[in-house]
């Protein structure tokens, strides 16, 4: 614990950003700093928002004089004093992990003393070493050596591994139909595909014949031609139509496809388009992303393909024991590649130190981000910061223990150690009482949220918070043992079984899932879970559903979707509808808002509609959206805000100067319902607009589902990228809540309590049991233990991480796997539980 003397205590005076209400506060430099509070009590407002807000304008303003202008209204903390505050560097959660091209290496920076090491000291063949290819000597340059630069990638894949096409047998799905009769299933409707079928009839097709009646040639040249021939149709129309030719372009299906993914606005149109795609092993580069003069280049006697592939903890030892051999060398008689290896090797190593020292040698370096858990990629930012040997900075951490199994919170306090040692301070935004047990001050906000929070409950040492009976922090910090449940709670209904699974790590498994219950499925970070559940079951049950609820899908998961082989399935004809929720964004842009995405903002829309002042000046529901140029505010285009580009710097956002952040026009907002315009509404809380629309049934139904489970907080008009992912993973959920149905429904979620309080989580575990109490089955991906606790049922998986995972530890109750002597989890379970584990 540092000096608790004045001179080294930070001071804020006067905050009040957001829900803030004028606090004042202090906190000690050079110690481990937790903010705590429910969800939505302004901790986070107070860490990130004014904290490192207010460090942050410092450092920006003095960067140069002429940005000053734009900076000051891009960031403004609301604080009226912060003082003591050394220089920060944050780590948020993100909503997106990256997409095809982001991967182990490139999110910690590795890939760059990788790529230099096999330019500056591989072997070259001696085909390849010609002037041709840039730098001294001939050699490949480091770009070469990426699958990102133009160089560098693979020309036929672009450089990410597969090949996409649209596929006959998803583009006709049925070959019996006649295309008059919708044989072509991707085409679009409306206007544009009866023009497609027109052309056709133009060109002399048989459109009445059965598609697989027609010649290969025809079929090939209407789904996979370039041809774009503008054709003069005389169409037969009804007599009360317009009749006349027309000029019309023929696109082939395959390039409709192409050139809606590619070119679209609309998420739903690309997910569309995407449905009709398969993808293909790249044969060109065989899946390794690069070009063939950059694989054929070795280092260590591996080409660089086969060197990322490696586990980071071999990778570790390779390089390790290259440097050692070097080391036992005389310098002196380097020639340009042995100096090239003695700088490089030391900046490789130092980043895979901190990787493996955070847990995380199981991965390779080509792992895509996308396949990563919550928990892995954040320890692999992390990692990223470990490496920089930082001092005298505060850092400001936004949930760390999120997707960490307990067994690994270990490693995060051993970070904090680390970093405390160096001369830093470690601020936490923390809902793990594990880990804000073990903090040197505690800062807890509340006493609730949104309006009812703001506050600073207590600020001082973890031993005086007992004391505050206010405090909802407090009862968690010192809560009564688990009760770990011994019985399902209902009898399952039946199983769902899976034989020889084999997708990413997990090889041959068998597993059951059962049916009419909620199961908790968990083990380490990286112990296949999410694969399990979100990968495999998602995969196979949403491929045999009629009525599916999921995220859209990506090119990622076309790829994903031909890695799943099982060999067996039963038990799926009693699932009759998929709800597959992950932590996916709600939206990408910030058009996409908690109320629209519920869709309670059309019933909204329609009743400002139907005021009489709405009337009297003809307006329908659309003036009343922030997405049509009838009611948004032209300068921001109804976003609320603009971006402020910054000379050298990321561009930051400030309010819109006319909306001032309120999204429409003005003469929108002259239209009141019940005192209330519609920016106000927007404005609004959950809690909040609970009792604005108390009288409005469907509103209200909708806010419920909400609240329930403890998203009161949020206010209606948050931006979906803004919301951290287990937010956009409950808004998914109360999306659904809403709906009511006897179809048997399976849900599937991927740590759902992620960056809940534990009260919060309460609120969620209780709506979750309340599904399986409506006849539903839930199967949810959890490190929470007071979630595992009180499962009907618990697929432990493990035994460690990656290659060393990916089988079943346990299937069983609560109760029984805190006494398997072989599980993790259950060792954890009966530590919070009290009990006492056998021999």
């Amino acid at each position: 614990m540092p000096d608790h003397s004045h001179a080294n205590f930070v001071q804020i005076v006067d905050a009040k950003l957001h829900n803030l209400k004028n606090i004042s506060v202090q906190f000690p430099r050079g110690a481990v700093v937790a903010f705590t509070g429910v969800s939505g009590s302004g901790k986070s407002s107070l860490a990130f928002g004014t904290i490192h807000g207010e460090a942050q304008r410092r450092y920006l303003e003095s960067v140069a004089p002429f940005a000053r202008r734009l900076i000051g209204s891009a960031v403004d903390p609301q604080v009226e004093i912060v003082d003591g505050m050394p220089p920060t560097v944050a780590l948020e959660q993100r909503t997106s992990a990256g997409g095809a091209r982001s991967d182990v290496g490139t999110i910690t920076a590795l890939s760059n003393s990788i790529r230099l090491l096999f330019s500056r000291a591989g072997v070259h063949p001696d085909e390849i070493l010609d002037d041709a290819h840039g730098i001294a000597g001939g050699r490949l340059t480091a770009g070469h050596f990426s699958p990102y630069t133009a160089e560098g990638m693979c020309p036929d894949c672009q450089g990410v591994g597969k090949q996409f096409d649209p596929a006959e047998e998803l583009m006709v799905p049925d070959p019996n139909m006649s295309i008059l009769d919708g044989a072509i299933a991707a085409w679009p409707g409306a206007w544009l595909g009866k023009n497609f079928r027109e052309i056709l009839e133009t060109v002399g097709v048989d459109t009445t014949a059965p598609w697989h009646s027609l010649d290969k040639t025809t079929r090939d040249w209407i789904l996979y031609t370039d041809e774009t021939p503008v054709i003069t149709v005389v169409p037969i129309r009804e007599a009360w139509r317009t009749q006349g030719p027309y000029e019309g372009q023929w696109e082939s299906v395959a390039r409709y496809l192409r050139r809606t993914v590619a070119t679209t606005k609309s998420d739903t149109n690309r997910a569309r388009a995407l449905s009709f795609f398969t993808s293909r092993t790249c044969p060109t580069c065989d899946g390794h992303r690069l070009n063939a003069a950059a694989l054929q280049v070795r280092y260590l006697d591996s080409s660089i393909w086969q060197l990322t592939h490696r586990s980071l903890a071999s990778l570790l030892e390779v390089l390790q024991n290259r440097h050692r051999a070097l080391a036992e060398s005389d310098a002196r008689d380097d020639g340009p590649v042995l100096g090239a290896e003695r700088i490089l090797l030391p900046a490789a190593i130092s980043v895979l130190d901190a990787v493996n020292g955070l847990g995380l040698g199981h991965l390779s370096m080509d792992r895509a981000a996308n396949t990563l858990s919550t928990g892995e990629l954040q320890r692999l930012r992390l990692a990223s910061q470990v490496r920089e040997g930082l001092f005298g900075v505060a850092y400001v951490l936004d949930e760390p223990s999120a997707g960490l199994h307990p067994a690994e919170k270990h490693m995060l306090s051993k970070l904090f150690e680390r970093f405390i040692a160096e001369g830093n301070s470690v601020l936490l935004v923390e809902h793990d009482m594990s880990l804000v047990a073990k903090a040197d001050w505690i800062i807890d906000v509340g006493p609730k949220a949104g309006i009812s929070g703001g506050r600073v409950i207590y600020s001082g040492p973890i031993y005086g918070l007992a004391d505050v009976e206010e405090s909802i922090t407090a009862r968690f910090v010192n809560a009564p043992p688990l009760q770990l449940k011994d019985t399902p709670s209902r009898e399952a209904t039946g199983k769902l079984q899976l034989e020889g699974v084999n997708a990413r790590t997990i090889e041959d498994l068998d597993v059951d899932f059962p049916l009419g219950q909620l199961t908790a499925v968990s083990g380490v970070s990286g112990s296949g879970k999410s694969t399990l559940v979100t990968h495999v079951l998602g995969t196979i049950v949403g491929n045999s559903v009629s009525t599916t609820v999921s995220d859209e899908p990506t090119n990622d998961d076309a790829a994903d979707a031909d890695d799943v082989k099982v060999r067996a399935v039963t038990g799926l004809e009693h699932i009759q509808r998929l709800v597959h929720i992950t932590q996916r964004p709600i939206g990408r842009t910030p058009r996409s808002v908690v109320a629209t995405y519920t869709g309670l903002f059309d019933r909204v829309r329609r009743i400002f509609a139907a005021t009489d002042e709405a009337k009297q000046r003809g307006w329908g529901i659309g003036r009343f959206s922030f997405n049509v140029t009838d009611g948004r505010c032209p300068e921001c285009s109804g976003l609320g805000q603009i971006e402020v580009e910054l000379l050298f710097l990321p561009g930051s956002y400030a309010s819109g100067p006319v909306c001032h952040g309120q999204r429409f026009k003005s003469e929108i907002l002259e239209v009141t319902w019940n005192g209330h315009t519609v920016a106000d509404i927007l404005g609004l809380s959950v809690h909040e607009a609970k009792h604005v629309f108390a009288e409005e049934a469907t509103i209200l139904r909708a806010l419920e589902a909400l609240d329930a489970i403890g998203l009161g907080y949020i206010t209606l008009g948050q931006r979906a990228t803004e919301l951290s992912g287990g937010e956009a993973q409950r808004i998914k959920l109360a999306t659904e809540l809403q709906r009511i149905t006897t179809k048997h429904t399976l849900y599937l979620l991927d740590e759902p309590s992620s960056g809940l309080h534990p009260a919060d989580v309460a609120l969620l575990n209780a709506q979750l049991h309340r599904l399986v109490d409506h006849g539903h089955t839930v199967i949810v991906v959890e490190h929470d233990q007071s979630v595992i606790a009180t499962a009907d049922h618990v697929i432990d998986m493990g035994p460690g991480a990656g290659e060393s995972g990916g089988q079943v530890i346990a299937a069983t109750t609560p109760a029984e796997l805190s006494q398997d002597q072989n599980s993790t989890t259950g060792r954890y379970l009966a530590l919070e539980s009290d009990v006492t584990r056998g021999h």
